[in-house]
């Protein structure tokens, strides 16, 4: 009796402690993610991934290839060769080179003096009391809910009367004063990152003798690292990705990748119109995807190059409040 007692006992256990392991397999426990929590977390991670790769290999899958590749149903995502033919048309068409010289040329500038100035303004709501601050906070970031359609006609007159039309001052001009693209994001993530950042160390600063300015340019800015990073590179993206406000004040004086890339298939075909009756005379799904990774890819450089300071940025320049 006791020996069968305790072999049932041990059968319990042995079946508790199977049950426990199978329990601890797919739910987890003691701080343990289990399989089922990791197998929705990785697909989910999986599937969000595919949406946003799934156009950049398409792109760079049908930039490869032939004409015979793209009228063979065969072929569907690995061509048969690689035909670098379509991106040196594209080039040709963009003007690649010196286009690209112009359009970092108006979108660095514009995004540092952004950075810049949106760094001062956050800096002055965060760390100083004045009459109507609140209102003047409210409405600074106000201006991100009216649309740029409805201040573009307005502003272009305005341009015209000043003279700027034509040259990078259209840009440098609103981001100088704090209107530039979706500025007052900027100016939220400095005032939140400033907020976070102890009075301690500027009252002490203040007791040695430094005055406001000092203690912004060797206190703020030195911990405004990320804030910086994040602003700049989201400021850089904004400008470059502007196709309507660079038409309108540009004209025909500068041009940038996403312009040209607008106009992509006249400009193929003016070039091409004298070679009637050839595989060159009209564009192919190839050499249009040749043209729209063409335009991307400087983007995509300078995201790999800034990977590990982009994502700390947004770690620790977050919008959560203090």
């Amino acid at each position: 009796m006791i020996k069968n007692g305790t072999s049932q006992t041990d059968k319990k256990n042995t079946n508790k402690y199977d049950w426990l392991k199978v329990k601890r397999f797919f739910l987890g426990m003691q701080g343990k993610d289990g399989f089922l929590l990791k197998f929705i977390v990785y697909g989910l991670l999986i599937t969000i991934g595919f949406v946003y790769l799934y156009p950049l290999i398409y792109m760079g899958s049908y930039s490869l290839k032939s004409l015979d590749d793209l009228l063979n149903p065969l072929v569907n995502w690995v061509p048969t060769g690689w035909y670098i033919e379509n991106y040196t048309r594209a080039m040709q068409v963009l003007d690649f080179w010196p286009t690209l010289l112009q359009t970092l040329y108006v979108t660095v500038l514009p995004a540092l003096v952004q950075t810049a100035v949106a760094g001062v303004i956050g800096y002055g709501f965060a760390r100083f009391q004045f009459p109507l601050k609140k209102t003047l906070f409210v409405l600074v970031l106000a201006t991100f809910i009216i649309p740029p359609q409805v201040l573009m006609i307005p502003r272009y007159v305005f341009f015209n009367e000043l003279g700027i039309l034509g040259n990078i001052q259209s840009f440098l001009l609103p981001a100088l004063f704090g209107q530039g693209l979706n500025s007052a994001i900027f100016i939220l993530i400095f005032y939140q990152f400033f907020k976070m950042i102890p009075q301690s160390l500027e009252e002490a600063a203040q007791l040695d003798g430094a005055g406001y300015l000092r203690i912004f340019a060797t206190i703020a800015i030195p911990m405004a690292g990320p804030a910086i990073i994040i602003s700049f590179l989201f400021s850089f993206v904004w400008y470059w990705n502007e196709t309507s406000l660079a038409a309108i004040y540009f004209g025909n004086s500068l041009t940038t990748l996403p312009l040209e890339l607008n106009r992509f298939v006249a400009t193929y075909e003016q070039m091409y119109a004298g070679n009637l009756g050839t595989s060159e005379s009209t564009i192919n799904e190839g050499i249009n995807m040749a043209g729209t990774m063409l335009s991307i890819i400087p983007l995509l450089i300078v995201y790999f190059l800034t990977q590990r300071w982009f994502v700390e940025g947004v770690d620790r320049s977050g919008i959560t409040g203090e």
